[in-house]
């Protein structure tokens, strides 16, 4: 007796078992988007994504690279979520909550003696301030493709830690800004070195509060400041390679010792230097 095929059952298998297929693929990511980084308050990640064109962290367009790769970066204060959307080479869209881990913050309370330095009131000073303010945010304005943020970053200096990222700092009694820098104690004209490759954007030895400052840019809006040297090296437009001297330890600005004052911001996004770079030696401690 011949084999007879029951046709319809089969085809009907075959049409359930595509549309099965079809519904996973419309409820899943378009594209697998690797992410490298901590979601966590003053962390920064890298977001790889082949097919990636154009991304938004919440309503803030970010830079993609040509590779498809961008950053996204979160203050202290950071809420509970943040929105990722990507849009792909073939138009599609895809929108990602992700949560972003809370952190608790120390209170450091220290002494100036330069009365000034805590409450300016004299007119000139507040000018001053006014000043280096605007030169700072004109620094920080460099938005290129250069990636040098990719390789990674390094210490710019080895040394005990005696200020971290997120500490409300009260100053002769009065409570003050959060710090938004990791302090690295050590004596002046201890060598600075660059924490990775990058283009020189700002150097001034003797802004009010931060004194000698350096200011540096890894590519896509992401910058490393250094604030309180004694010395600069470097100079506006110089392209400087990871672990090159840029500058020296001081304690110029609005200071209780010599240390240094190592900030990084990501398209205004005041992140948390600790979090990129391996612990610090424990010899240093």
């Amino acid at each position: 007796m011949p084999l007879v095929l029951n046709t319809t059952h089969n085809l009907s298998q075959r049409l359930g078992t595509l549309f099965a297929l079809l519904m996973m693929w419309l409820s899943s990511p378009v594209f697998a988007l690797s992410f490298n980084g901590d979601f966590v308050q003053g962390g920064m990640v890298l977001v790889q994504g082949a097919d990636v064109i154009a991304a938004w962290q919440d309503d803030e367009s970010v830079r993609v690279s040509d590779k498809g790769r961008f950053l996204l970066g979160f203050g202290r204060d950071h809420g509970k979520q943040v929105m990722i959307k990507v849009k792909y080479r073939d138009g599609r869209e895809e929108l990602i909550n992700k949560a972003i881990a809370p952190r608790e913050f120390n209170i450091q309370r220290l002494t100036i003696k330069n009365k000034q330095q805590v409450n300016p009131t004299k007119p000139e000073i507040l000018a001053r301030i006014k000043r280096d303010n605007a030169d700072v945010k004109k620094a920080r304005e460099l938005n290129d493709a250069r990636e040098d943020f990719a390789q990674g970053f390094i210490w710019p200096a080895i040394g005990p830690i005696s200020g971290v990222y997120g500490s409300q700092r009260i100053l002769n009694g009065t409570p003050k800004w959060p710090h938004y820098g990791v302090d690295i104690a050590l004596p002046t004209g201890t060598p600075v070195v660059a924490p990775a490759d990058a283009i020189v954007t700002f150097a001034d030895d003797d802004l009010f509060y931060s004194g000698g400052t350096l200011i540096m840019d890894h590519g896509h809006k992401l910058s490393s400041s250094f604030l309180h040297l004694s010395k600069i090296t470097v100079k506006p437009g110089q392209r400087v390679k990871q672990g090159q001297v840029v500058g020296k330890i001081g304690a110029t600005g609005r200071v209780t010792g010599a240390h240094l004052d190592w900030r990084m911001n990501l398209r205004g996004h005041r992140i948390d230097p600790q979090l990129l770079v391996e612990p610090m030696p424990k010899v240093a401690q």
